[in-house]
């Protein structure tokens, strides 16, 4: 792992495994450390106080990816989106072909952003990598599952959005009751199960 500082208070580490890094640095409960945010290929390190004894102890960590494994989370899916046609023909497949491949992968939760609750799922089969929409709706459903690039994810809440529409959800991916508020948290598998 490359740790390089990120201004006075945080470091930046460049890994492969975020999410074994993260859940090492939270169980050794290092002294000095104020919040631990994972992204696809990094987890900065935001200190309390000055950051080289921190930055002494994590290059001391022994981080071992075999044995973190995050928990599964299944998601029901109705595969019957606004863009589900559209993404069929963009890669030359059935409709019934894009549901089969966007619900045989086990997706992992690479980081949350755009919105509270709001996944990136990495692990979306290649063939199903689509663009963006060229113009995005001003309005898309809670619930709606859907694919952009190399990503996968469920909108949360209502919002804008461009990415392609496959099907919905009746699962609360964000809920201010619940403890935590969001249902996927980094580091997170998840399973999308259709017809149901």
């Amino acid at each position: 792992m490359e740790i390089r500082r990120a201004g006075d208070r945080a470091l930046l580490v460049e890994t492969t495994h975020p999410h074994a890094l993260r859940s090492a640095i939270l169980a050794a409960g290092l002294p000095g450390i104020a919040e631990v945010v994972p992204g696809e290929t990094t987890v900065l390190v935001v200190v309390s106080g000055p950051p080289e004894p921190v930055e002494r102890r994590l290059r001391s960590l022994e981080v071992d990816a075999a044995e973190f494994s995050g928990r599964l989370v299944e998601i029901p899916v109705v595969y019957d989106g606004d863009d589900l046609a559209e993404v069929a023909e963009l890669t030359g497949l059935a409709v019934a072909e894009v549901v089969e491949r966007h619900s045989a992968t086990e997706y992992a939760v690479a980081y949350l952003g755009f919105s509270p609750g709001f996944a990136y799922l990495t692990g979306l089969d290649p063939v199903l990598r689509v663009p963006r929409r060229t113009s995005p709706r001003t309005a898309v459903p809670a619930g709606s599952v859907a694919i952009a690039g190399p990503y996968a994810s469920v909108y949360p809440s209502a919002s804008p959005g461009g990415w392609r529409l496959l099907g919905r959800t009746a699962l609360a991916l964000w809920d201010v009751r619940r403890e935590p508020p969001a249902l996927l948290g980094p580091g997170d598998r998840v399973r999308f199960v259709p017809g149901r």
